[in-house]
């Protein structure tokens, strides 16, 4: 009876140690050679196989359609239906382990997680993938230590401080208490306390802050866990801790911050951004959206998730930045705008800076280009890369008066290039972050006019689908992936920029002014400019792309590396290259439409 089984590869990994043993128990092995025919079309398997050596070609016809390798199986669809539609060929010597027919489907009617990812189409697989990762999210967020959480910094006062002094700092502070030095001992003060001295019935002036405060400090560690943390606080029934760094006095966890902390991270940065006065405030709040990405990503948030908070927070910091950066009335006067995949709200982990600066006509300050430039650079210094292409609004091409840009836009309409169809591409998914954002909407709205009844240039710019094509090859590696365990697909490039700039084109054509990607998928399947299905399969494809380029570039910071859109196949798991394989043949088949749509073979 084998005993090396991979229990840890999906979707093998979601069965119990029952089901397990039952698998351990009725496994058996199949050999064959190479150019042998292991599971011919319109048979009806028997077994369910998994690879442990070789690699395995699926056909249809005289087409190889998917190649399979280490802790692959196939023909899971040939199970359900009796038969199989394809023909499975031996690509070099092979072992499988075979699993009994009637055993699989056992353990499908008992574990419905195991069945949905073993059977179901791409949603569904990705919906059970998802599901397996948010098992692991509440670990994540207790197993975080009490450094990572909103620790408030202490406020010191001697405990000869009348009682309406400490008052009227803690109301100028905005904060809940004070640590109390008294001689050789160490208190707090609290509103909780405030409320005994107030019913006192005596003058808080004349009341000294140490006869009301708790001299028995409950601590906490910074490495500490953060459960234990909050374990602390409910059984001392209190609601706040004092955090040591060492024997240092390093801050106050709040009850209130802990909970934020766990039940949305997000909140406490976007606090921390709201309070900043300056720049250097601000510098220390912009690392931490970073971390939070990694925290939540660890936790099984899904991606699409990710990307909406990681947008919201980039967001303000931005406009926090022009706020303390830009003249009051050019911030009246101006839209400022992110574009790219920072627009679209796609955006997980810091790329190059996409920014522009559309400003009112009849503004006549001077100020505008020092403006600009320090906000630039602000960003740099907070760790948002330069774009290599200079699309930022120190950019005079990216920081004009709203009627030279409209000129602009019929230049790039009329005048077509390679360089602005990219600059339409950009400004297409534009939005604004602060001032007036109606500007932004003229724009917008003026391009739409230009482009109306100009059916040759929706030909010309949705062709850039191509423009990272490899003939033949690319897809080839990945339908062979298993024979090859280096190979190198670029998310980005033959997956990601497809889909965006394909749906791009479409709502061009169609005036829409929905900005994201998925927002533009749901605006073209209400107008039936696409499929239903199409649009829900695009829209599923496009996250799970997303949370591998966000998986490969998070493992990239960790080495000390510059994040990429690489990704190695063989550092999936086979469950992972199935549903890279699936989303892959989506965005070939979406491909083909728009070729259809726009008439791509006359370019």
């Amino acid at each position: 009876m084998p005993k090396s089984f991979n229990f840890a590869a999906p979707p093998f990994d979601s069965l119990d140690s029952a089901e397990r043993e039952r698998v351990r128990a009725a496994l058996d092995i199949g050999y064959y050679r190479a150019g042998e025919v292991i599971l011919d079309a319109h048979a009806s398997p028997a077994h369910l196989h998994v690879l442990i050596k070789g690699v395995v070609l699926q056909q249809v016809g005289d087409e190889t359609v998917a190649s399979y390798g280490r802790d692959d199986y196939f023909d899971m669809r040939g199970l359900v239906a009796g038969n199989s539609s394809s023909r499975f060929v031996a690509g070099q010597e092979v072992l499988t382990y075979l699993l009994p027919k009637d055993m699989i489907q056992e353990l499908i009617s008992a574990n419905a997680q195991f069945g949905a990812m073993l059977f179901s189409e791409l949603s569904e697989k990705l919906d059970a993938l998802a599901e397996r990762g948010g098992r692991r999210e509440l670990h994540s967020l207790l197993t975080a230590r009490v450094s990572q959480a909103f620790v408030r910094q202490a406020c010191h006062v001697d405990g000869d401080t009348p009682v309406s002094e400490v008052v009227r700092l803690m109301m100028e502070r905005k904060i809940s208490c004070v640590l109390v030095d008294d001689r050789a001992r160490l208190g707090i003060f609290t509103t909780t306390d405030l409320q005994k001295a107030a019913i006192s019935g005596q003058d808080c002036a004349r009341l000294r802050v140490r006869d009301f405060s708790s001299f028995r400090l409950v601590t906490v560690h910074r490495q500490d866990f953060v459960f234990d943390a909050l374990v602390a606080m409910i059984r001392k029934g209190i609601h706040r801790l004092v955090v040591l760094d060492g024997e240092r006095i390093f801050g106050i966890l709040e009850q209130l911050d802990l909970l934020s902390f766990l039940a949305n991270h997000s909140h406490i940065i976007s606090l921390q951004i709201e309070q900043a006065h300056s720049v250097a405030d601000l510098e220390a709040v912009a690392p931490q959206v970073q971390r939070l990405i990694a925290i939540l990503d660890g936790g099984g948030v899904k991606v699409e998730l990710i990307a909406r908070l990681a947008q919201e927070l980039n967001r303000q910091i931005f406009a926090k930045v022009w706020q303390l950066v830009a003249p009051a009335a050019l911030q009246a006067c101006s839209c400022l705008l992110v574009m790219g995949s920072e627009g679209r709200g796609e955006q997980v982990l810091r790329t190059d800076q996409d920014n522009a600066l559309l400003i009112a006509d009849d503004y006549q300050g001077a100020d505008i280009e020092d403006a600009c430039n320090h906000f630039n650079q602000v960003l740099k210094n907070f760790g948002y890369p330069e774009c290599p292409g200079n699309i930022m609004a120190r950019n005079p091409l990216w920081r004009q008066s709203l009627g030279r840009f409209k000129e602009t836009l019929r230049h790039w309409v009329h005048e077509p290039s390679a360089e602005s169809q990219m600059n339409l591409a950009i400004f297409m998914d534009g939005a604004a972050v602060a001032g007036d954002s109606e500007l932004l909407e003229e724009a917008r709205a003026h391009l739409f006019s230009l482009v109306t009844d100009h059916a040759g240039f929706f030909g010309h710019f949705a062709r850039a689908i191509d423009i990272f094509d490899e003939p033949g090859h690319w897809w080839s590696r990945v339908l062979h992936l298993g024979a090859d365990e280096g190979v190198v697909i670029d998310l980005k490039k033959q997956g990601i920029f497809p889909i965006v700039h394909g749906v791009r084109a479409l709502a061009l054509e169609g005036a829409l002014n929905q900005v994201g990607t998925v927002a533009r998928l749901e605006a073209l399947a209400q107008t039936q400019v696409l499929e239903r299905g199409m649009a829900e399969e695009l829209t599923q494809a496009l996250h799970y792309l997303m949370g591998l380029r966000l998986k490969a570039g998070l493992q990239s910071l960790a080495l000390g590396q510059s994040p990429d859109t690489l990704i190695r196949l063989d550092s999936l798991t086979s469950f992972e290259r199935d549903i890279l394989k699936d989303c892959l043949h989506q965005v070939k088949r979406f491909k083909a439409l728009l070729h259809h749509h726009f008439h791509l073979e006359a370019f």
